[in-house]
């Protein structure tokens, strides 16, 4: 017995309307036929649809409520710009599957100016939803029946549905959408959205929205795919940024005989791509992802994220001449960019990055390179309470010999190398007593590989 597309007898009939307009969009994951539909409430909804969905069945389906700050202006406070491109993604590789964008859900159906007040209670120690109740606002206050008659219009008769909250699900059933599963959307989380995304799991009954946990204490399959969600936060730990400059996280992974390259320069790849996932979610959680001009000119890394669902940080380098090239991948505009130096650089070269959208910071020297404390200030002036360093050993050094880190996270291969890069250069330390010590420690089997990351206690 096959299910009937939503019906009339379900009152859906009183919110339909003819198409305000329809037209073809391309987008960056394809072409996909848009129906604007224009209610009786004023809201607009978009349905964005690829493929032949009229009498479909397990139509693959995406209700996005509205969020201007994330969707739009890539805010960090919630995943929703995350899941809006990972859903388009999934419905693209299926070719065949819709996204209706709701407008007036903007949080959770409280309107843009009210979501922002609730942002001013939520910085006030508020989760998001007493930060509603103090504002006396309703905590969800979200309609899907105009939905639903979207997905009627369309011809659609059963659904498979994009979403990790319960109620989308039960709000489209009341009325009258056929959803026959549920799609989990989960994204890998950011340290400024851990708090908003743990509310959503433990308040409002969200599947986990942070995807599955990297722990100590299990085994992670090997088989880690392209956009597997991976929480790892128990592998950042608690962020802790200063007032003079962010938390520091080193991230790297050696050989077991502590190479980061071999004595040609090789270090592709070290590691396992199960490790590879869990170093593009540690990106994804963190505001700024740092490296040596060494680094860009030998290996040229695009230092985004691609193999989680998250976002990308912004990409800083420290280059004390200016060498960068103006064609490194670190300067594509998948995400920003700046560019750390000192006044020996070329005024003229600065000016052409900075045409180029490319933040320029110049800071004092130390030794004639950039002073790393200098660097960090400067990020953390800018906003940045997250930064995680991924090279080159000259960095790594320095931020160690300083007494500025203050995680470290290190993936270790089963490879000898022999000579080659050493991570860590000479720290100045006579005894084992007075060595850098770690504590708080996580040793996770990754695959093959396996990652030790804990709290650097700096030298006494």
């Amino acid at each position: 017995m096959t299910a009937e597309p939503l019906t009339a007898d379900l009152g859906i009939d009183r919110l339909l309307s003819s198409e305000a307009v329809r037209v073809p969009l391309p987008t960056p994951f394809g072409v996909f036929d848009v129906h604007a539909f224009e209610r009786a409430s004023g809201h607009v909804y978009v349905a964005m649809v690829m493929g032949d969905v009229f009498d479909g069945d397990d139509v693959l389906v995406r209700i996005h409520s509205e969020c201007l700050t994330g969707d739009a202006l890539g805010s960090l406070r919630c995943d929703c710009g995350i899941q809006l491109r990972t859903g388009l993604r999934m419905i693209a590789a299926e070719r065949r599957g819709i996204l209706v964008y709701a407008t007036g859900h903007e949080g959770r159906g409280i309107g843009l100016v009210n979501k922002l007040r609730a942002y001013v209670a939520q910085d006030d120690g508020a989760d998001t939803v007493d930060a509603n109740v103090a504002l006396g606002l309703p905590i969800d206050a979200r309609d899907y029946s105009e939905a639903a008659a979207v997905l009627t219009e369309l011809g659609v008769r059963t659904v498979r549905l994009l979403t990790n909250n319960p109620r989308k699900v039960t709000g489209l059933r009341a009325a009258g959408a056929v959803v026959t599963s549920v799609v989990a959307l989960p994204t890998a989380p950011h340290h400024r959205n851990l708090g908003y995304l743990n509310t959503k799991m433990r308040r409002r009954d969200h599947v986990r929205p942070t995807g599955r946990r990297v722990q100590s204490d299990q085994q992670v399959e090997p088989a880690l795919s392209l956009d597997a969600p991976t929480d790892v936060m128990a592998l950042l730990g608690e962020i802790r940024p200063r007032h003079d400059r962010p938390f520091v996280v080193l991230k790297y992974a050696q050989t077991l005989d502590g190479r980061i390259a071999t004595s040609t320069g090789d270090s592709k790849w070290i590691s396992g791509e199960p490790e590879r996932v869990v170093s593009h979610a540690l990106r994804a959680a963190c505001d700024s992802v740092m490296v040596g001009i060494g680094t860009v000119l030998s290996d040229d890394p695009e230092l985004t994220v691609r193999m989680v669902a998250g976002a990308s940080p912004m990409r800083a380098v420290l280059d004390t001449d200016l060498r960068i090239p103006l064609d490194a991948k670190i300067l594509g505009p998948e995400s920003a960019t700046t560019v750390i130096t000192t006044d020996r650089s070329d005024p003229e070269r600065r000016r052409l990055l900075r045409d180029r959208g490319v933040r320029v910071e110049i800071v004092g020297q130390d030794d004639g390179r950039v002073s790393i404390r200098e660097a960090l200030a400067s990020l953390r002036g800018n906003g940045v309470e997250s930064v995680m360093v991924e090279g080159g050993s000259h960095v790594i050094t320095s931020l160690l010999s300083a007494g500025l880190v203050d995680r470290i996270i290190v993936g270790i291969a089963p490879i000898l190398v022999g000579t080659g890069t050493q991570a860590v250069n000479g720290l100045g330390i006579r005894t084992i007593a007075s060595g850098i010590r770690i504590e708080n420690r996580t040793v996770l089997p990754l695959g093959n590989d396996i990652i030790v990351a804990g709290d650097v206690i700096p030298n006494r």
